[in-house]
């Protein structure tokens, strides 16, 4: 019999959610035992059921049982967070981005590797069923060998308050969701050497609301002639639009990660979290159905639970989470500079990625 690998999460927001729900529902051989947050954390371990409950996270690694913690928290303080679970000696799972700096970055990576822990960057798009079988169809030799791969994630803007304020999560939607395209298109295109970046970006609807740039679009240029070109949105109405497509030399693929597995709906009330955060779901939407499979979310678990446990090889690890990290540096220099960024690339010392566009 295999060991069941017990699990604390480290908050109880809207990906913690995603989290708790996939690990009681589909990931076999784990089990969640605690929960950390700074707020509801009694509500949110009610309502999943977990045992024990904690407003500091550092009292939870003080449990001895804990085997893995999941990190969905606010990005300045992921590094802290991990650095923390790393010399108690559990296994890290970090939601992205990896971190807001290079240098947490490279302590983050350098801790786990000296505590022999895990650093598992979860990407979940890796793991979304027909984002899959869009690389399985590469892998098969159905279109040939890839040299373009196109990636958009949009929708009205963030789920929680803090994506909005700069100073805690180090820049807009770029670093909010330009890290999920980055990371699938770096992923089908076989994870290449980067050429160059170059990336536009700027704040187009919510002045109001933020300093980061809510739409932005950035061609990004790989070793072996291949190309990836990104957009990314918190300016775009109608719910989430999250879609892919590949170019190969015998052949194409696309993917629509929601359409097809929603329902189309109309509303003049709205309807569940984003009613409370400016109406989001008002008039048509595509509501989504089975929302966690259909992301992936069970799908990444189990696979890092599978890696906690030796069965297979971490597929998406701390040093992916850094080339992704500085791949969004070059992006943010680009567009504030207004060229082209070339690879080899050391990034700039900065306190955030968006220092990079323009002073925050």
């Amino acid at each position: 019999m295999s060991k069941t690998i017990k699990v604390g999460l480290i908050g109880a927001g809207f990906v913690s959610d995603l989290h708790a729900y996939a690990f009681k529902h589909f990931v076999k051989d784990a089990e969640i035992v605690a929960v950390a947050a700074l707020e509801k954390v009694k509500d949110f371990s009610i309502e999943h059921g977990i045992p024990n409950a904690f407003e500091d996270y550092r009292e939870m690694l003080k449990m001895k049982d804990i085997d893995v913690v999941t990190i969905a928290i606010p990005n300045y303080v992921h590094r802290q967070a991990t650095v923390d679970a790393a010399k108690a000696g559990k296994h890290v799972i970090c939601e992205k981005p990896l971190c807001v700096t290079m240098e947490e970055a490279d302590e983050m990576i350098d801790t786990c590797k000296k505590q022999g822990v895990l650093l598992m960057y979860a990407e979940e798009l890796l793991f979304a069923p027909k984002y899959v079988r869009v690389k399985t169809l590469i892998e098969e030799g159905a279109i040939g060998e890839p040299f373009l791969a196109k990636q958009s994630e949009e929708h009205p803007g963030p789920h929680m308050p803090w994506f909005w304020d700069v100073n805690l999560s180090g820049g807009g939607v770029m670093l909010d969701m330009g890290c999920h395209s980055i990371e699938y298109t770096r992923w089908v295109l076989g994870k290449p050497k980067v050429k160059s970046v170059t990336a536009f970006m700027g704040t187009y609807v919510h002045h109001d609301k933020t300093k980061g740039e809510d739409h932005s679009y950035a061609i990004i240029e790989y070793e072996g002639n291949k190309i990836a070109m990104i957009e990314d949105s918190w300016a775009k109405g109608g719910g989430v639009d999250d879609r892919c497509e590949i170019y190969g030399k015998k052949g194409h693929t696309r993917a629509d990660l929601l359409r097809g597995s929603s329902l189309l709906t109309y509303s003049e009330e709205g309807y569940g979290y984003a009613v409370e955060k400016a109406g989001q779901t008002k008039g048509y939407t595509f509501t989504m159905f089975e929302e966690t499979w259909n992301y992936g979310f069970p799908q990444e678990m189990q696979h890092f639970i599978d890696s906690v446990l030796r069965k297979v090889n971490c597929m998406e690890t701390g040093e992916d989470g850094r080339e992704v990290l500085k791949i969004m540096y070059a992006a943010y220099q680009s567009a504030g500079e207004g060229r082209r960024i070339d690879f080899p690339y050391t990034p700039p010392r900065v306190a955030k990625p968006i220092d990079l566009w323009k002073k925050v």
